[in-house]
């Protein structure tokens, strides 16, 4: 890691970067280095003040709501003083007037087809193209190959027909609640042709047609023998593949091979909370496959068993429509960015006066400067819209910010004014009581707001800190400001017109290897009004897309657009534990299970720069873990240690237990490093105990200051071993 600076202008850039953005980032734009970087040094410098003033009133706001706690200790809260006082602060402010948003130039993805959502590290290109080709999943290979269809031979390798029988089965089921056929089952259909438009299915020497004639769309080979049927049903297609030679057709009369089901119909490529880029070379990294995907031209070289393998992106899928006419359906997911938050700075720029670049500046200028590629062969966005996700902005105040700083990106590339749509992640307490003004700041650009369960949960214990112990991590789900929070996101997101233009979005499926489980719970996203909702995998994308076959999202929005709206005193009601009485062994339990989830993330992050991944809990049951769940496990044990549930002294000797259990659960990874042979010496391990005992010091208890000074610190000490 090399701190090798270039002087341009006013700024001390990193020759690595430097040559990156020269080179590579506005090659074949109309933009020239010279000109970006004469215009970049201005804007840079006159925005940079204005986000440390924002961080600052972070600071001053949580000071006043520390101290307004101390003073009242002991005294139960009554909700109209807090207010009282939210406002006197700022933190709370007065509702404006209804209004609707008014974004256009929206891609059909965000505003009529509702379908689940991918969150995919940036950092890692294979796993990036997996998830832009996730729009078209094979259903057979994903009920086959998780615990949906129970058999014996679930777990290996060898082929079970008995298994694959109840695949088929399990489809042709769903097909007949979905899309039926007038007069029949889809069970043991004899074969499937066109004829004049119309899908006719045989069975039984008779011919049969679609309930619904409209959601036959389109097919491809030819027409009295074909080799794909393209249905369409709730704005999501399927795909019936019919090849009689293929082994999986071998007990099935129609000869259908599989089902291939449109699956991830967006995906956020993230910067963020799933990546550890922490210096110029990570986030080259970062803005690389950016533009590869931009470009159309990322590929990956990868060996998967002794085979070399090159993954690029999927085309788009061709088919003859039912008048006979050639059509295309979009072969990847539409694609979004995650810039990174107001908070952390970057060594890969220095300003004039010695600081570092605000990194989520730079994020917009350089992932947006990426996608002005796709902006002349929109493959992505037919539209011509960037879609950016900001996560992690607190109040009006910031959205408003971040309104500003995509106006000077537009300003300097010469774009279209609104051509930067935003996603708000409604993730942190003083955006979620404020969000319809949040919202209003950015009317003309928001095309997403998503709840955010860990991270608005970390905030919730953070900001009220020192207003007592906090109920244990399992039951915040039952809350009164957890249901009042998802409620609210809804509510006030189908009332400021998103329905139709806007996504409105729901968390994470954190448990990838429970698909059962998910397709039970899931469908409820839906039914609580999410049109879109995050899913771990591109085989999760082909399952939860099927709830969209079920629920008709937008007929549920119409009708929960009439309920009551979720009142703000539940939103601000603290889930603060009333005169606790737990055990020691429940303490150290609840204990034990998050310090073993935060070790078992940590580690991997520090030590091998990974910053999403699947962690065994402490039931040995993969969790997908990213920076949320570190906050809220950090944040938690913090604050029972801040309130004498226990003690640093109990917490260490835990932390100390658990690293022993996770190195165990990693002995297969060669490249992993022990924290129990050297608990003074693992930076992994120091790391995460800073994370508990100075969590209450972090700003708005965020683990990003100490992981990423931490993993600086390792890859330093790692270049110089090399």
């Amino acid at each position: 890691m090399s701190n090798n600076y270039q002087n341009v202008n006013n700024l001390k850039v990193s020759k690595k970067l430097l040559t990156f953005v020269n080179e590579k980032l506005f090659k074949d734009t109309r933009i020239s280095p010279q000109n970006f970087w004469s215009g970049f040094d201005k804007i840079v410098h006159e925005l940079a003040p204005i986000n440390r003033e924002l961080i600052q009133t972070r600071e001053i706001l949580q000071k006043k709501i520390n101290d307004w706690h101390i003073k009242n200790k002991g005294i139960q809260i009554q909700i109209e003083d807090y207010k009282k006082f939210l406002k006197e602060i700022g933190y709370l402010i007065n509702e404006g007037p209804d209004f609707k948003i008014e974004t256009t130039d929206v891609d059909n993805e965000v505003t009529s087809i509702a379908g689940p959502q991918l969150v995919v590290p940036i950092m890692n290109a294979r796993y990036t193209l997996n998830a832009a080709n996730a729009r078209w999943v094979s259903l057979y290979d994903s009920l086959y190959g998780t615990n949906i269809i129970e058999s014996e031979e679930g777990g290996s390798e060898r082929y079970d027909p008995n298994r694959g029988r109840e695949v088929i089965k399990y489809v042709r089921e769903f097909f007949n609640k979905h899309i039926p056929i007038d007069g029949t089952s889809w069970i043991d259909i004899a074969g499937l042709k066109v004829v004049n438009k119309n899908l006719i299915i045989t069975k039984d020497d008779k011919e049969y047609k679609l309930v619904d004639k409209d959601k036959f769309i389109g097919h491809r080979g030819d027409a009295n023998k074909p080799s794909a049927i393209i249905i369409k049903n709730n704005n999501l297609h399927f795909e019936i593949i019919i090849n009689p030679k293929a082994f999986s057709a071998a007990h099935d009369i129609a000869g259908i091979s599989d089902v291939i089901a449109e699956s991830a119909v967006s995906t956020i490529c993230d910067n963020e909370d799933s990546v550890a880029a922490v210096d110029a070379e990570d986030k080259i990294i970062c803005y690389q496959n950016w533009l590869g995907l931009m470009k159309g031209d990322l590929k990956i070289q990868f060996e998967k068993n002794g085979k070399n393998l090159e993954r690029k992106l999927n085309p788009d899928r061709s088919y003859i429509s039912k008048d006979g006419k050639g059509l295309k359906l979009h072969g990847r997911s539409l694609l979004l960015i995650r810039n990174v938050g107001h908070l952390m700075t970057n060594s890969s720029i220095i300003l004039k006066d010695g600081s570092e670049i605000p990194e989520g500046i730079m994020d917009a200028f350089f992932t947006t400067a990426a996608a002005l590629h796709d902006l002349k062969s929109k493959k992505n966005s037919r539209k011509g819209s960037i879609y950016i996700v900001k996560p992690k902005m607190h109040g009006p105040e910031e959205t408003a910010f971040t309104d500003l700083i995509f106006s000077k990106v537009e300003e300097l590339f010469e774009l279209k004014k609104y051509s930067c749509k935003i996603g708000i992640m409604d993730e942190e307490r003083r955006t979620s009581v404020n969000l319809k003004e949040c919202i209003r700041s950015l009317k003309n650009r928001v095309f997403f707001i998503n709840t955010g369960f860990l991270d608005r949960t970390g905030d919730e214990m953070h900001t009220s800190m020192e207003a007592g112990p906090m109920i244990k991590k399992g039951d915040m789900k039952s809350s009164k400001w957890i249901t009042a929070y998802e409620n609210n996101n809804v509510d006030i997101g189908l009332k400021c017109g998103f329905s139709g233009k806007a996504q409105i979005g729901k968390g994470m499926w954190a448990m990838p290897d429970k698909m059962k489980e998910m397709i039970e719970e899931k469908i409820n996203h839906l039914k609580a009004g999410a049109n879109c909702a995050w899913v771990p995998s591109p085989t999760a994308a082909s399952l939860h897309a099927l709830h969209y076959h079920q629920v008709d999202i937008f007929k549920e929005q119409k009708k929960i657009l009439n309920r009551n709206q979720a009142k703000i005193d539940d939103l601000l009601t603290i889930p603060i534990a009333d005169r606790p009485n737990w055990s020691v062994s429940e303490i150290n339990a609840e204990i034990s299970n998050s310090a073993q989830t935060l070790l078992g993330y940590v580690v991997r992050w520090i030590d091998q720069g990974v910053g999403c991944s699947k962690v065994p809990d402490i039931n040995n049951i993969g969790l997908m873990e990213d920076r949320a769940t570190l906050r809220i496990s950090s944040q938690h044990i913090a604050n029972w240690i801040h309130h004498g549930i226990t003690t640093e002294i109990q917490v260490k000797e835990i932390m100390k237990e658990m690293a022993k259990i996770v190195d165990r659960q990693n002995e297969g990874d060669k490249n992993y490093i022990k924290m129990s042979d050297n608990y003074n010496q693992s930076l992994a391990f120091k790391t995460a105990c800073d994370l508990i005992f100075n969590g209450k010091d972090q700003p708005s208890g965020y683990t990003e200051p100490l992981l990423h000074s931490n993993r600086i610190i390792k890859k330093k000490t790692t270049s110089s071993l090399d």
